[in-house]
């Protein structure tokens, strides 16, 4: 039951990666870069509407491989085409617009044609005169035609005034078009605003190959919105042409004007001069028609380009995804594999330490292969060198100071195995002294008896330069040690007491003396002030006599010896000291 719930993991992954794999081989065959065809030309389709162009133009940023900078030349091409042929029929229907029939606009209109009119006769005017001043060579018809081109030069800038104040009314429809034809044109020699090439960037990693993804399908929403729109221009020109079409054929036919007077003459002339105007915004329409359709035809087949450029990336997408599947997979297999050759061993706890080993080790492999598929290899290495170095620094700060500590501990005022010493409140023998930590064989307290509690305590050799550590073996091991003795009330307590002290002094008077030389050479050698090593005694009363507590100075290893032989001599003496005091009483 309890390994269930992981066979079921390991199953659903490698039912996720047998689907992957499968979508991954069905997509494989997908080719961003295969050449694009050039659009049929087709129908395509005005006042004038620059929105094909500029349509195309904000499009033309997002081709960034060479089969669809084509795709936009081609779209440019064709959409300015169109802009063009709707200026030239906006020009010559303004052309053809009547003056309105009163108002200032009216009263401009007739003072441009009277002026024209003028104009037309001074030139003519003009063209007599010059004949005349050639055939008869006098000095009066040179006069009148000096006077003629004087009058017409004044004519002209008034007729050119008067265009001007009405094209600034606004009343000159035929000018302001075109202006905006020669500004469409400037716009239209311009560069297209063209994305960077990208034809053999493949993208690598699953980031990378998301933002792909997202970025076409944007794409093709563009392109597929600019596709209708192109359609719906199209059908709304066609409707227009039907429309005229059926309005021309509901007119009735213009008279032949042979028979004609002068008047009849001149209105046929007018009619059929209208009529060719219609024709030819006909012809117009039918053009812009196809030019709009052609510019669809070029979106259509930009889109198909985008659709095999996002199968594509759909395609490594599948693969990005499988390596993880793989990646996870494998480290499930790993892990289950691990546990059960360590389920063979007997030690329990040190199998359940090794598969938390294992089971970490095999987690970090695994996440960092994903972070390489996600994100790909590091770029910026000395950076993200100093960023892990910083890391580890940080993380590892008990492991560097501990291992600095172990240089500080091999020192000449460190510790070393067999000396007695006290590491945060932990007395004990030194029996190891590593790399990284100190290890201790603690003791009972320094004043009792001293025997060794039989753990092992461990320290990080940080404590030698974060804390601080006693060590109680100088070149001889010489420490304080003290013992308890109760003198019974009855005698002279005080002489009872200064017999023991006489005892201990005898007995470690020795090693008072090599002490004493021990520490003369350190007190020396640091300057400081020389202490004694003889024995001291404590008196203070007690509930059964006098207590007398006696510290004399020992060898470490040896204490337990000496206390014993201590103990032993005092013990004999007070004996002795009793046998005499009764046989003191018994004279």
């Amino acid at each position: 039951m309890k390994g269930r719930p992981h066979n079921l993991a390991a199953i659903g992954l490698a039912a996720l990666l047998a689907g992957c794999i499968a979508a991954w081989l069905m997509t494989r065959d997908a080719s961003p870069l295969r050449p694009a065809k050039k659009a049929v030309p087709a129908a395509r389709v005005s006042k004038v509407d620059e929105r094909p162009l500029e349509t195309a133009r904000q499009l033309a940023a997002l081709a960034d491989t060479h089969a669809e900078q084509e795709m936009v030349e081609e779209a440019a091409r064709l959409a300015g085409q169109e802009v063009d042929q709707d200026f030239a029929t906006a020009i010559r229907e303004a052309a053809a617009i009547a003056p309105p029939a009163s108002g200032p606009l009216h009263d401009a209109a007739a003072h441009i044609a009277e002026l024209t009119a003028r104009v037309a006769a001074r030139q003519q005017r003009i063209a007599q005169l010059t004949k005349e001043a050639a055939a008869a060579n006098n000095s009066a018809a040179a006069d009148g035609l000096e006077l003629a081109n004087a009058q017409l030069s004044l004519d002209q800038d008034e007729l050119d005034d008067a265009q001007q104040d009405l094209a600034r009314e606004g009343g000159d429809e035929r000018a302001n078009l075109q202006r905006a034809q020669q500004a469409h044109q400037a716009v239209r020699q311009g560069a297209l605003p063209l994305g960077k090439l990208s034809a053999a960037a493949t993208p690598a990693t699953l980031r990378e190959q998301i933002q792909e993804w997202f970025s076409l399908g944007s794409r093709q929403d563009r392109l597929e919105a600019a596709r209708q729109d192109a359609d719906r221009k199209a059908t709304t020109l066609a409707e227009e042409h039907n429309a005229l079409e059926g309005k021309l054929g509901n007119t009735p036919a213009a008279p032949s004007g042979d028979d004609s007077d002068e008047d009849d003459t001149a209105t046929v002339v007018a009619q059929l001069r209208r009529l060719s105007d219609q024709r030819k915004t006909m012809i117009d329409l039918d053009k812009r028609t196809q030019l709009c359709q052609q510019l669809s035809g070029v979106y259509q087949s930009w889109l198909a380009l985008v659709a095999d450029r996002r199968r594509s990336v759909l395609h490594l997408l599948l693969g990005s995804m499988a390596a993880i599947l793989a990646i996870l997979l494998v480290a499930a297999l790993l892990n289950r594999a691990i546990a059960r050759v360590l389920g063979r061993q007997t030690d329990r706890r040190r199998v359940h330490q090794l598969q938390v080993i294992a089971s970490i080790a095999m987690q970090v492999v695994a996440a960092m292969l994903i972070l390489l598929v996600i994100f790909g290899a590091p770029t910026q290495m000395p950076t993200i060198i100093g960023l892990a170095g910083a890391g580890l620094t940080v993380v590892l700060k008990d492991f560097i100071v501990a291992f600095f500590g172990w240089f500080v501990l091999m020192g000449r005022n460190g510790i070393g195995l067999g000396d007695w010493v006290e590491i945060n409140g932990v007395s004990g023998e030194v029996i190891e002294v590593g790399i990284l930590r100190t290890a201790l064989l603690e003791m009972g307290n320094w004043t009792s008896a001293g025997h060794p509690t039989g753990r092992r305590v461990a320290f990080m050799n940080g404590f030698a330069i974060e804390g601080q550590y006693f060590n109680f073996s100088t070149a001889g091991q010489w420490i304080w040690d003290e013992l308890q003795v109760t003198v019974p009330p009855g005698g002279e307590p005080y002489q009872m007491a200064e017999q023991i002290r006489q005892v201990v002094d005898r007995e470690t008077e020795e090693d008072a003396k090599l002490a004493e030389q021990d520490w003369e050479r350190v007190t020396h050698e640091y300057g400081t002030r020389a202490f004694s090593a003889r024995p001291a005694a404590d008196l203070r009363p007690g509930p059964t006599g006098l207590m007398v507590t006696m510290r004399y100075i020992t060898r470490g290893p040896q204490r337990y010896e000496v206390k014993s032989r201590l103990f032993k001599a005092i013990v004999a003496m007070m004996h002795n000291a009793e046998h005499n005091a009764e046989k003191a009483h018994a004279g």
